[in-house]
């Protein structure tokens, strides 16, 4: 399997679903895209949601579903149903740090577990048609940086790559990445190609993950949102130096314009208003409507109110410049990470 550029789109539950990933990989540059983590034994349940987290297409690849759980047998089987569902890759989440995925042994807690890690992503990578991948952090906590060990035991059983997000368990989504650690991965392993993850969101910071952590890709998430012209301008900036011309307010309205109408396509007009809301903001922001427009959308009621607003926006213009690149809010759990 070839994957087009080292420019990845990490998952953001809620917020890189098909629709999303659709819009911005039209606008060239991305590598390849993630679904959201699917829980194993729900795909084996055969819940709805489930297979609405892992939906791919023809226009999504190459795609990688994620899945996770902690028992052998569990994933076998996920794998399994996954595989059907036409994913280039399956990737194996060891990093989500959340208590009702950690309690039940999956995401980071498989960390602290070597050889339960080891058998588990063992039993994948034998029954999986396509190649196998695992996301990780650096450790459960900073006294225990397992990554470098797991990902030596994993290049041994065959696993393609490994995704690395460079924070502890114990760190959550707070302090800084540490690029060190994720070198030190880099430097586990012979050939397999260690993905660097965690606070890209410029060129900059991009050339500085390549750059101290000697990675072979880089995986982009809440960058994105804010930026969904990021992997275009990565792209030219690893061909010419330079990020390009800035996309122009006609570039960013239709962007969101497609992406509402892949939202209504995908899940229904009802669904569609609703997930729109959670985004607007940033949306605004990049192309800075009038102020009375943009309330219209606040609580946005039906397709036809999105396309009424969209086309008044279009006719009014930005009412200030156009930001190159800011910083999005995007809701993270709260207090000490073993009550989230």
């Amino acid at each position: 399997m070839t994957v087009p550029t080292c420019f990845f789109l990490s998952p953001l539950a809620g917020y890189t679903a098909l629709a999303y990933r659709q819009t911005v990989r039209e606008l060239g540059g991305l590598g390849l895209a993630t679904t959201d983590l699917v829980n194993a034994r729900s795909l084996i349940e055969r819940r709805p949601k489930s297979f609405e987290l892992a939906a791919t297409s023809p226009e999504d690849q190459p795609a990688s579903i994620q899945i996770y759980g902690a028992t052998t047998w569990e994933m076998i089987e996920a794998t399994k149903i996954v595989a059907d569902l036409g994913p280039s890759i399956i990737d194996i989440n060891m990093g989500c740090p959340v208590r009702k995925v950690v309690k039940s042994g999956g995401g980071s807690a498989l960390m602290c577990d070597g050889d339960g890690a080891r058998k588990l992503v063992g039993a994948v990578v034998e029954q999986s048609p396509v190649p196998v991948t695992v996301k990780m952090r650096l450790g459960w906590d900073q006294q225990n940086p397992t990554a470098p060990e797991l990902a030596r035991l994993f290049e041994s059983i065959g696993v393609a790559a490994v995704i690395v997000h460079g924070r502890t368990r114990a760190q959550g989504f707070s302090g800084m990445v540490d690029r060190s650690g994720i070198a030190r991965v880099v430097e586990a392993v012979d050939r397999m190609p260690v993905i660097g993850n965690g606070d890209i969101r410029t060129i900059v910071d991009a050339e500085a993950m390549f750059r101290e952590t000697g990675c072979a890709a880089i995986s982009i998430g809440r960058g994105s949102l804010s930026n969904p012209f990021v992997f275009r301008q990565l792209q030219h900036w690893a061909e010419h130096g330079t990020a390009g011309p800035e996309p122009s307010f006609e570039d960013r309205i239709a962007v969101m314009e497609r992406h509402f109408h892949r939202l209504a396509e995908t899940r229904g007009e009802h669904l569609a208003c609703l997930q729109f809301r959670k985004v607007l903001k940033w949306y605004s922001y990049a192309i800075r409507p009038p102020k009375e427009l943009y309330l219209r959308l606040v609580n946005l009621p039906s397709r036809a109110t999105f396309d009424a607003v969209v086309s008044e926006m279009r006719a009014a213009g930005p009412c200030a410049p156009l930001p190159s690149q800011f910083e999005p809010r995007v809701p993270t759990p709260k207090g000490p990470i073993d009550k989230w």
